[in-house]
């Protein structure tokens, strides 16, 4: 029997320490969630890559926290409209002083006497549970819930798409904007190299001064534009920053290669447009389906509403106030309510007709989302083409460029080629460079263009 009770004991004390953790879980939780979200907001990403900056955006970028609250804030009204159908308890008190009884004259055998009703304080509070059996309204609510929760998670992902794009369009321009840079140095240093071999020349007797001049004309442009593109990559990640949600006082550095570009460049172009796989065009089936539903419920409108109720109420009355509350006589009573819609002026009508139309407009909208998505296709498609030819077109020239200076550059060393021939052939180096870097840019951010028009970005749920 000891034993017994011991053993008993035991079980107590671990079910009294249970409860006790499970009652800390409402203290312990929100700390949690705020070391969680504390931890996430002192992340630093001072050698990001791109995948690295579009998991951070999707993370902590405003645009898409507010789609993620959209979707809870959906599902609350779901939820609020789905309530109608579990049963609604409400409770009412009144307390009356009567200053003046209602009282009737009642005549017996030729004999008149006052029959006073009531009295003078009286009091009730009833509770009552009412239940909606058939409504048109509740009817609806639970046929739309499935559709407007998809409706939100899509909203959310559209969002989430464009983050994709403008994320990664925005990392290359840093990149493309760094390559720049890498070449206004190498065209700095051979315009130090020159001016200094001009000057020298000058100095000797052997040319006169427009070559060093020419050649101090050429770095000081050289070093204007290191600094004009300097300050504008501050800009650019200043822009990058804002699409990832990532705050001004933290370090922020990006990590690449110089042909980590280069490899990103190559598409599939053999691929067709499948709108489904477009959200644009899902966002329009869902708001069909959701339109389609509510033509519905306008014809349910027709339909009877049914509920039951029942309540119980507390009546206390009493001449004198003190002694008020001192009997009850309660009462209950449970029962059905039917309510017919007989005629309504035609207001139904005219929304069942209003709603159909409202579906063929949709029906147009797919119609022509259809032609919009073909034609984003069409172009985005053309424009990498074009972007890819220009790119190898660049690249050549970039190789040809480069011959020919450093012949040019050989040439004028040896007194065959003017100092002109020699910035005429460094400038079209530079350009080429520049081109290069540019048709690049424009290839990778077409080919953004394509990804997005035939819906193959993913991103995560």
């Amino acid at each position: 029997m000891n034993n017994k009770l011991n053993t008993l004991n035991i079980y107590m004390k671990r079910y009294n320490l249970i409860l006790l953790l499970l009652s800390c879980i409402p203290i312990l939780l929100p700390g949690a969630l705020r070391a969680q979200t504390t931890v996430r907001d002192q992340q630093t990403l001072s050698n990001a890559t791109l995948q690295e900056c579009i998991d951070y955006a999707l993370s902590n970028k405003p645009g898409v926290q507010q789609s993620v609250i959209d979707e809870e804030i959906g599902e609350r009204d779901i939820k609020s409209a789905l309530s109608g159908w579990l049963p609604q308890i409400n409770g009412n008190g009144t307390f009356n002083h009567n200053f003046k009884q209602q009282s009737q004259v009642l005549t017996t055998n030729g004999q008149s006497s006052l029959l006073t009703f009531g009295a003078k304080n009286t009091s009730a509070f009833v509770l009552q549970a009412d239940q909606q059996f058939l409504n048109a309204g509740l009817i609806q609510a639970s046929k739309t819930a499935k559709y407007f929760r998809q409706q939100y998670k899509q909203n959310t992902e559209n969002t989430k798409i464009n983050t994709v794009v403008d994320v990664s369009k925005a990392f290359y321009d840093i990149l493309t904007s760094k390559e720049q840079l890498n070449i206004i140095n190498e065209n700095i240093a051979r315009l130090q190299k020159q001016f200094k071999d001009a000057s020298a020349q000058y100095e000797a007797g052997l040319v006169d001064k427009t070559d060093f001049q020419r050649a101090q004309i050429s770095l000081s442009n050289s070093k204007a534009d290191m600094k004009r593109t300097t300050e504008l990559l501050k800009s650019k990640y200043a822009y990058l920053r804002e699409l990832m949600g990532y705050t001004a006082d933290k370090e922020f550095g990006l990590s690449y290669a110089a042909g980590d570009m280069e490899k990103d460049i190559a598409l599939d172009t053999a691929q067709v447009v499948d709108y489904q796989s477009r959200v644009e065009y899902r966002l329009l089936e869902t708001q069909r389906q959701l339109q389609r539903i509510n033509t519905s419920y306008n014809k349910w409108s027709y339909v009877p509403t049914l509920s039951g109720f029942y309540n119980y109420g507390f009546n206390y009355q009493n001449q004198e106030l003190s002694d008020l509350y001192n009997t009850n006589y309660p009462s209950s009573v449970i029962g059905l309510k039917l309510s017919i819609p007989i005629f309504q002026g035609g207001k139904r009508t005219q929304e069942i007709r209003k709603s159909q139309l409202q579906e063929r407009r949709i029906d147009l909208d797919l119609a022509n989302t259809k032609n919009q998505i073909n034609t984003q296709y069409e172009t985005a498609m053309a424009t990498y083409k074009a972007n890819l030819n220009d790119l190898n077109t660049s690249k050549a020239n970039v190789e040809i460029s480069r011959q020919v200076y450093n012949t040019i550059k050989l040439q004028y060393d040896e007194g065959i080629k003017t100092y002109l021939d020699l910035m005429t052939s460094e400038t079209d180096l530079r350009t080429a460079q520049i081109n290069y870097l540019n048709s690049l840019y424009s290839l990778l951010s077409s080919k953004l263009d394509v990804k997005q028009a035939l819906g193959t970005i993913t991103v995560n749920p």
